[in-house]
């Protein structure tokens, strides 16, 4: 039997308690997966017990057994009781690879050296196939109810317009008309206050998070952060180099009097203050006078993600953060990609006039563009009325969606404590007892309904819950995907009990 290491030398533990943007267990399993794959730790490999590795990597042994259980349902470990914890003989990930690869290429001597960054970006599972929306997917918006054929006639009319600008080389900062597009759209239902020169067309607002980081933070300047927050924000702000601050956040969002506890010399504050992720909570105007107050006193910034701003159920979208911001250290970021299809690929930042050129210019170096003939369709699609009647439409069927939820929820209520649901695509659904969120989300997955588990979303002291989408779901099935849930709690329930008396 292979003899259990006395170290953790085959480990990469570099970084393990610096990079927050994943809970500590997470990171662990990563590293752990990383030295398997790399042969660090051959097959039939014996580790360390959980007390040692606990020491070891200075983590708790319930967080060690939490990664190890990751590994083992992932199919990496083998588990024997009274004999320890082992390598599999047989690795998923090398069992997938094909067969020709391994005739045509010579053995790989481990893992590629990746940069700080890579690592950090490489951690981050990306799409292996398009993400189609299902009961309870979120951040997914109803592919069913896009007014698809106006669409297609406003992007063939701009495929056929005269003259090559639309097949050149565009603007950096995107087609004038689409800027102008979207600073009176933002005036109108975000009481935003921009000239059209101050906007700056994106794909995404991560790629809009990462052009702020790139201009405004030096590698070990403190960030603060929701927590729990937005994964691929906060993974984009560690792969920087930022010294990311996670900071508790409430119903009321982020406290700058807490913050301060936490980074007193915070260079720049990322929130979603007029619909939290994932929480759903609305930021108090206290809290959000405050957080002003503090970017105008210290030179501080605020990324200000506003990403389903639009989309409210409970009198009018509310003002942007934005809209309050007299000293311009606001950077306001939307995006249509929610409001009307992921693929369109749009978004959008507001920068503060002191910024626009270093953020245009540096935008330029990374990404040149945004398709011209996507956003002339886009700019006719709002200025001729069909985006308003569009948001119209949906926030209607969106509120029969969600209330659907809240109705199959009802049931559940000795389960589930519900977050804000007034807003947005998803709402917080809190367990009531310390269950395993993940494991109940992968018995949902395996029965064809998406639950995520908003353990995930915490950087520290995580809560275990689910992220729960539905603007995907017609009534009906919500009913039936619910019903999945509830068994699934149910089964938990029982196992944690089970394991209570033994």
């Amino acid at each position: 039997m292979p003899k259990q290491p006395g170290s953790i030398q085959f480990l990469d533990v570099d970084g393990l308690h610096a990079d927050l943007s994943q809970p500590l267990h997470t990171r662990l399993a990563l590293r752990l997966r990383s030295a398997i794959l790399a042969g660090n730790l051959p097959a039939g490999s014996r580790l360390p017990s959980t007390r040692v590795m606990a020491q070891d990597v200075g983590a708790s042994r319930p967080t060690v057994e939490r990664a190890f259980d990751e590994l083992k349902a992932e199919g990496f470990l083998v588990r024997r009781q009274g004999s320890g914890t082992f390598v599999a003989q047989s690795l998923p990930e090398r069992e997938q690879l094909p067969r020709r690869t391994a005739r045509h290429h010579a053995p790989s001597a481990g893992a590629p050296r990746l940069s700080h960054r890579g690592r950090i970006f490489a951690g981050y599972r990306s799409h292996s196939q398009p993400l189609i929306g299902r009961a309870f997917t979120p951040s997914i918006p109803a592919a069913d109810l896009f007014p698809r054929q106006v669409w297609s006639r406003l992007l063939s009319r701009a495929v056929k317009r005269p003259g090559i600008e639309s097949w050149a080389y565009g603007a950096s900062a995107g087609l004038p008309e689409l800027r102008a597009a979207i600073a009176a759209h933002v005036a109108g239902s975000r009481a935003a206050s921009c000239t059209p020169d101050q906007v700056i067309v994106m794909s995404s607002a991560q790629q809009a998070v990462d052009l702020a980081v790139r201009v405004l933070l030096d590698p070990g300047q403190a960030v603060w952060v929701e927590d729990p927050g937005y994964p691929p924000a906060v993974r984009l702000l560690a792969a920087a180099g930022s010294r990311v601050v996670p900071v508790p956040v409430g119903p009321d969002g982020l406290s700058v009097e807490d913050a301060l506890t936490f980074a007193a010399d915070a260079r720049l504050a990322y929130v979603t203050p007029s619909h939290q992720y994932p929480g759903g909570g609305l930021m108090s105007l206290e809290r959000r006078q405050a957080l002003l107050a503090w970017a105008a006193g210290n030179e501080g910034w605020i990324l200000e993600d506003d990403y389903d701003g639009d989309l409210r159920y409970a009198g009018r979208p509310l003002a942007s953060l934005q809209a309050l911001d007299s000293h311009g250290r606001v950077i306001y970021i939307g995006t249509f990609n929610k409001m009307m299809f992921p693929a369109l690929r749009i978004a959008f930042l507001i920068a503060p006039t002191a910024l626009v050129e270093p953020f245009v210019n540096t935008k330029h170096l990374f990404d040149g563009h945004a398709p011209g003939q996507t956003q002339a369709a886009l700019a006719e699609f709002i200025d001729q009325g069909h985006l308003a009647t569009h948001l119209r439409r949906v926030v209607s069927e969106y509120d029969n969606r969600r209330q659907a939820l809240l109705s199959a929820l009802a049931p559940l209520a000795d389960d589930l404590e519900l977050g804000p649901a007034d807003a947005g695509l998803h709402l917080a659904a809190y367990l009531r007892q310390p269950l395993d969120d993940q494991a109940i989300a992968a018995e949902c997955t395996r029965k064809g309904v998406d639950l995520d588990p908003l353990s995930r979303y915490y950087m520290s002291q995580p809560r275990s819950g689910f992220v729960l989408g539905f603007a995907c779901s017609r009534p009906a099935q919500t009913q039936t995907a619910m019903n999945v849930v509830a068994r699934a709690i149910r089964a938990a329930r029982k196992d944690a009990r089970l394991q209570v008396v033994r």
